[in-house]
């Protein structure tokens, strides 16, 4: 071993100055005169002598601390090998690329049966299914248990550069692996056995029970419990009835998945019970987990439930500490007869227009005539009031110009239309926002504004998602009606007569209507039609709302060579993808046009919007669309719905449409 120049230099003493002051002194001296010769010859001699002589003696202390440090560098290694084959817990050091092992223990060869194949295998070969990439992401302990046999462990380790082979410089990795089997079962079985609550609530009880005799329906709640008793018995939870639709179910967690496997049975089991009118009996189920306590996990719950019913009921909902989760929801929701709710409704938006300093109605993004329609009727309801209401729109980003244009040439509406930024600038604490047709907050015209404001109404038909806007001062929210705008007409019925509302807003609200119906062909009621009626009576006329419908010539070509290059993907399913798409609304009405097509049940365009991808998405009611975009992270409802997606290609994007149809069908057993 030779010693490093550095560790030389700290234990040699610096000679040279030394020398060379002796041969300046016995150069003087023989300088000085032929007497000194002699002395000066003397003292060169002596030089020399002394010159060898700390040469020796330092070759001799060099070899004892060469062998000195030899000494203590065997004995590191020594009791460095010692330790690491006699460490307690199992230990190996690899090469990061390709797994190789370059060293391990006796524990990690004893629990990964790997004696025979000593440095001869790979990490990943020994512990199927290890992966190093936490190590290579700078983590210190892998974020998942391994499991090696019937052992759980948790995994620690660090990473060196170092010679993985001769001449060559790579990293190393040296993990040690920590026998957690015990505490794992123990958190396994916390986990299994944390209380869960599930709220059964029969759907339109009121509705389904209608007409029966006693008999008839003391059989039907019969049949019901007999079979929310079986679906409950394949788990030790605790089952009890508490209102006249209402039942709450308590069981370990360990159950919830049998219960998702099993795709919530009980919602199927429940719709083949059905009245003498011929409507079938649904079920919604919420479900809540996670909670900290047994009063949260009902909170959860009744969220959930709430949340089911909201889109529709027919569904299973799951509520955790962080989102909801959706299974089933086949069955359309059933039209409630009863209009009181719709009265209580407006008597509560009459009383917060009037309490309000100024009134702002906001839709979603991009307003169509639905959402613009249903904003002028809320005006008609602020002006019977007393009060001047200002409608929120991005002027440069919507699909209802021709409305919007034809509004601002009558004086009275001539400023009711202001951007976003304007309004922001004019709220007040005492402002009053109304949001309509959509309940999402990230849909809004402007989340600012809605964040600024102190008291918000919300107004809305599409089935809620798992983002929702929250603590608003009234909801008005049914999705059973066929449009905003039908639903703002129930409002104005006890808020204003037909005298009241001028031609053009009577016009806007009927236009909304048709726009979402389809002309009165998809998801009408009896209630759809009463709203039509109270606005044609108001002076609504259906030739002035066709004008609004109509679109130009290029768009109409442009629409048609989308559903020229539609495809069929499945059965009765259409896709499209233009890359080329000058407006959202052309995509909107090319996939109505494809229901128009025989065969064709649900269609899907996707095309590029403004550095973004958009889906438009339509069904004929067999096929949920809204389940299929949720997961696109998207929203709407069961035969109108939409998404927007960033940072993805279309190709990627109609890739992820494509797995979600697969899987939505698949659940579905289609």
């Amino acid at each position: 071993m030779r010693l490093n120049k550095k560790i030389k230099r700290l234990f040699e003493p610096n000679m040279r100055l030394y020398f060379i002051l002796l041969v300046v002194f016995a150069g003087v001296t023989f300088l000085t005169g032929k007497q000194n010769a002699v002395i000066a010859y003397a003292e060169a001699a002596l030089i020399v002598a002394l010159y060898f002589y700390s040469r020796a003696s330092l070759r001799r202390r060099n070899r004892e601390l060469t062998k000195y440090i030899e000494s203590v560098t065997q004995n590191v290694d020594s009791a460095a090998r010692g330790t690491f084959s006699n460490f307690p817990l199992p230990m190996v050091v690899f090469a990061l690329e390709g797994d190789r092992v370059i060293t391990a223990n006796d524990e990690f060869l004893k629990i990964t049966g790997e004696r025979e194949h000593t440095f001869e295998f790979s990490v990943s070969d020994a512990v199927p299914g290890f992966s190093s990439k936490w190590l290579m992401e700078g983590k210190n302990e892998c974020p998942d248990l391994i499991t090696v046999g019937d052992r759980r462990y948790r995994v620690y380790g660090n990473v060196v550069r170092a010679e993985t082979q001769p001449g060559v410089r790579g990293y190393l990795a040296a993990i040690y692996w920590m026998d957690v089997t015990e505490y794992a079962s123990i958190s396994d079985e916390f986990i299994d056995s944390r209380p869960v609550f599930a709220l059964i609530m029969i759907d339109s009880y009121e509705e389904f029970f209608k007409g029966l005799s006693d008999k008839e329906k003391s059989s039907a709640l019969a049949e019901l419990d007999d079979r929310i008793s079986a679906w409950a018995s394949s788990c030790s939870g605790y089952l009890s009835k508490f209102d006249r639709d209402r039942y709450i179910f308590i069981f370990e967690e360990r159950h919830l998945q049998d219960f998702i496997d099993g795709k919530f049975s009980l919602l199927d089991s429940a719709r083949t019970i059905t009245g003498p009118t011929g409507l079938h009996l649904t079920l919604s189920i919420g479900i809540g987990k996670d909670g900290k306590s047994f009063a949260e996990n009902y909170e959860f719950a009744s969220l959930a439930t709430d949340m089911a019913l909201s889109r529709g009921g027919d569904q299973a909902v799951i509520k955790n500490r962080l989102n909801f989760e959706f299974y089933g929801g086949k069955s359309s929701q059933i039209e409630k007869h009863n209009k009181v709710k719709s009265r209580v409704m407006a008597n509560s938006l009459s009383a917060l227009i009037h309490d309000a300093t100024r009134v702002y109605i906001m839709g979603h993004k991009y307003a169509d005539l639905d959402s613009v329609g249903a904003a002028v009727g809320i005006c008609c309801a602020a002006r019977k009031h007393g009060k001047t209401a200002r409608i929120v729109i991005d002027p440069d980003s919507n699909s209802s110009g021709r409305l919007i244009e034809r509004m601002k040439t009558l004086p009275e509406d001539a400023e009711t239309f202001i951007p976003p930024q304007d309004a922001m600038i004019e709220l007040d604490g005492g402002s009053l926002l109304v949001i309509v047709d959509t309940n999402r907050p990230e849909q809004v015209e402007s989340e600012e504004l809605l964040l600024s404001a102190n008291r918000v109404a919300l107004i809305d038909h599409h089935r809620r998602a798992a983002t929702y806007i929250q603590n608003a001062a009234l909801s008005f929210h049914e999705p059973y009606a066929s449009s905003a705008c039908e639903l703002v007409t129930e409002l104005l019925q006890y808020i204003a007569d037909p005298a009241d509302i001028l031609r053009y807003e009577a016009e806007a609200l009927l236009s909304g209507i048709v726009l979402d119906t389809k002309n009165f062909t998809l998801r009408t009621g009896g209630r759809t039609f009463e709203a039509a009626a109270f606005l044609r009576h108001a002076g609504a006329d259906t030739t002035e709302v066709k004008r609004l419908l109509q679109t130009d010539l290029p768009t109409v070509v442009e629409r048609y060579s989308i559903i020229r290059d539609a495809r069929i993907y499945r059965s009765g399913i259409a896709i499209a993808s233009p890359t080329h798409v000058r407006d959202r609304v052309i995509a909107a009405q090319a996939a109505d046009e494809l229901l128009n097509i025989s065969g064709i049940t649900a269609s899907f365009v996707i095309f590029p919007d403004n550095g973004s991808v958009a889906i438009s998405a339509r069904s004929l009611g067999d096929t949920n669309v809204q389940f299929i975009v949720e997961k696109l992270g998207g929203g709407g409802n069961k035969s109108t719905a939409g998404a927007q997606i960033t940072g993805k290609t279309m190709s990627e994007v109609e890739e992820d449409l494509i797995a979600a149809i697969d899987g939505y069908l698949r659940e579905n057993g289609r």
